[in-house]
């Protein structure tokens, strides 16, 4: 999952407003923040559009709260010191409910937990974890992903990045041996032509107190809207919205155990 500097991509960029049900009526209106450079979850589109599995997640989320919501794209370094200062209500990002990230904010109940993976190029000769030794190794900065690499892979070389598209650069021309990530983020980008240089060596054991407990909404704490979001969670996960929009992205469960 996601997670200091997915770098300031489209920061001015205010994507699309949602209405859903009696919003107006209601008067909810949420500001939501996002690093809209981390496909398939998020992503800005052809159009200068955000899409992607947590847009439309949220999306389902704010039609079930009754609210109207916008979308901003913001740098990731700054996600978290912009939602306390009070510049959105929400980050619907990708970000891994963890320890450190729990002291500065609180998490709605998780909506997707997938595990970390390693990408190495289609003809590297490295077959396992333990070949990776002595390599060097690419991720994004201040990410839970970096943070893995540090602890469980110390005797490689780790070079952090300001996002993601840049390690994907550097791998596919050989400036890096290997990449670590979101198992999804890898695999999508191995199956497009943009990936088209590399292959998933594996994934690997998911360390709680580094990757958390899945990824969560961050809001700030002590906000009542978080039982709003948790309620919102149950109730497209049992209404089958979840499962709807889940297929449109992935042909596995991304929810976890």
């Amino acid at each position: 999952m996601h997670i200091s500097t997915r770098i300031f991509a489209a920061a001015s960029l205010a994507a699309m407003s949602l209405f859903a049900g009696s919003a107006m009526a209601d008067g909810e209106k949420y500001v939501i923040g996002t690093d809209s450079t981390y496909p398939p979850f998020e992503f800005v589109d052809a159009s200068g559009t955000i899409q992607g599995f947590d847009i439309d997640i949220t999306k389902a989320l704010c039609a079930e709260m009754k609210a109207e919501c916008t979308f901003v794209s913001t740098d990731w370094d700054g996600i978290i010191p912009a939602l306390n200062a009070k510049k959105f209500d929400m980050i619907v990002s990708s970000m891994s409910i963890t320890p450190e990230r729990l002291k500065l904010v609180d998490f709605s109940n998780k909506y997707y937990n997938t595990p970390p993976a390693i990408a190495v190029p289609k003809d590297s000769k490295i077959t396992d974890v333990a070949g990776l030794k002595g390599k060097v190794i690419g991720a994004q900065t201040s990410t839970t992903h970096a943070n893995y690499a540090e602890k469980h892979l110390a005797d490689t070389e780790l070079k952090l990045y300001p996002t993601a598209d840049e390690y994907k650069l550097d791998v596919s021309s050989g400036r890096v041996d290997a990449v670590i990530d979101d198992v999804v983020v890898l695999s999508e980008w191995v199956k497009s032509d943009a990936g088209a240089c590399c292959k998933i060596l594996t994934t690997l054991p998911v360390d709680k107190e580094i990757n958390g407990n899945g990824a969560g909404i961050a809001i700030r704490k002590g906000d009542p809207l978080k039982e709003k979001l948790n309620t919102a969670i149950a109730a497209i996960r049992a209404s089958g919205e979840y499962k709807k929009i889940q297929d449109k992205y992935f042909d596995f469960d991304v929810y976890g155990e």
